[in-house]
């Protein structure tokens, strides 16, 4: 019976929100390719690259989880090299990261709608060993087929936000049972675990692992922008003070538009990088500019060829995706944003890993834990408002010796919390029979 009102209510709330999933997807670009596979119609090579295999699926919404998801594969591939990894993803945005950033051997398609026709054509071309997802992503029908097929689910880098938890345990009666399915839970913290618990999961299968964007933080691998040539491009001088935006949200970018400006008085050569959370925000976020005065040019307008003189710009606004941590390199002090305006928060981790001085507004919900070991660790500033983030900003820029040491102590913050791919790894490979997916021996 909840299976049937599950799909009753879940078809009508689709038919009623097409408009904006279809809007949504045609935004964001390139919403043709793939589509099929959005309802389960896999093609030939699909089915072809995972006929006679053992495949293990992992599923990264967009492109956070997309780069937590390298990350795992990577280390999963180590250990069990014979494993056909697909993995999918529900966002153009997450793809477009998958392709950059993963091998052709690494099957990438998009994650079926949750209709249960679409989920059963999906999973009878994958055919998975164990499924893999990244932080909670609970979609009844999908968790259901997995379970009458007996297929075991690890949910990984699980957090739950006070809203998720509430939301969960409303409709308990349809929830419990799908987190009492998990094979392996790798909670962020103690309290995620908690909620975890009281949810449904089992308390064997539950461990508090950390979370994995410590050890996602990485430094080493190819820069696709230099993005200190680019400041040079646009006529900001060496050495300017540079006040970063990251991931902001609709009204953030206005207020650091008023913050800086007011700050340039005392700063001259101070210039703004604006990043929002959702490139395609990019035109509602110029205007904002516009309407204070702020000289600006689009991140997609810079050419190999452009060439401004210093002081013809003072802001550059990000309109790409994927490029946030080459700003991060070059910023002096970093606003995260969704903490002032917004609600929830993002990522701290990468500019920290980068030894930057970070500030993030009173709203950092879905990084409570990681939030909290920042501020314990004086690796970060939490503001309250406006006025306080500016006079913040303005300490720090006259202050390199306080920078300095936010920026050792968010990298020693780093440093130790790593390790959670490991511990993930672990739990996932130790819950597969070693006799199909040939485990290859750790090295040390």
């Amino acid at each position: 019976m909840i299976r049937i009102l599950y799909n009753l209510f879940f078809t009508l709330g689709f038919l009623l929100g097409a408009p904006f999933y279809f809007l949504k997807l045609w935004r964001r670009g390139n919403w043709r390719e793939g589509f099929g596979e959005r309802f389960g119609r896999y093609g030939t090579r699909v089915k072809h690259a995972v006929t006679n295999r053992h495949v293990l699926w992992l599923h990264a919404v967009s492109v956070g989880e997309v780069n937590l998801c390298v990350q795992l594969i990577r280390a999963l591939e180590l250990r069990a090299p014979n494993l056909k990894i697909a993995v999918t993803t529900t966002t153009s945005t997450g793809m477009g990261e998958l392709r950059k950033k993963l091998p052709e051997r690494i099957l990438k398609v998009y994650y079926p709608v949750d209709f249960r026709r679409a989920v059963s054509r999906a999973l009878l071309v994958l055919r998975p060993e164990a499924v893999v997802l990244v932080e909670a992503e609970i979609w009844p029908n999908f968790l259901w087929k997995l379970r009458d097929r007996r297929v075991p689910v690890f949910l990984v880098n699980a957090r739950l936000s006070e809203r998720s938890y509430r939301g969960y345990r409303r409709f308990g009666f349809l929830f419990r049972p799908l987190f009492a399915q998990f094979a392996g839970v790798g909670a962020q913290s103690e309290s995620d675990r908690q909620r975890l618990l009281e949810l449904g999961c089992r308390p064997e299968a539950v461990q508090v692992i950390g979370s994995l964007k410590f050890d996602a933080a990485r430094l080493d691998e190819r820069r696709l922008l230099d993005a200190e040539a680019m400041l040079r491009q646009l006529g900001v001088p060496a050495g300017a003070p540079i006040l970063l935006g990251g991931s902001t949200h609709a009204g953030e970018e206005a207020l650091l538009a008023d913050v800086f400006l007011r700050l340039r008085k005392r700063h001259p050569n101070l210039f703004l990088v604006l990043v929002p959370r959702h490139f395609e925000r990019g035109k509602e976020v110029g205007q904002d500019l516009e309407a204070r005065g702020v000289r600006f040019i689009y991140r997609r307008q810079v050419t190999a060829q452009t060439k401004l003189a210093p002081g013809e710009i003072e802001c550059l606004l990000v309109n790409t995706t994927g490029e946030l941590k080459y700003f991060y390199e070059v910023a002096t002090v970093v606003f995260v944003g969704k903490s002032l305006v917004g609600e929830g928060g993002q990522n701290p981790i990468e500019p920290a890993a980068l030894g930057k001085a970070i500030l993030f507004g009173p709203h950092m919900q879905n990084f409570a834990a990681i939030a909290e070991s920042f501020l314990r660790g004086r690796a970060a500033r939490q503001v309250r408002d406006e006025t306080e983030l500016e006079q913040t900003v303005d300490e720090l820029l006259n202050r390199p010796d306080l920078r300095e040491e936010m920026g050792r102590n968010a990298q020693r913050v780093v440093r130790e919390g790593a390790g959670g791919i490991d511990r993930t790894v672990n739990m996932i490979l130790a819950a597969l029979p070693k006799e199909e997916v040939y485990v290859a021996p750790e090295t040390t």
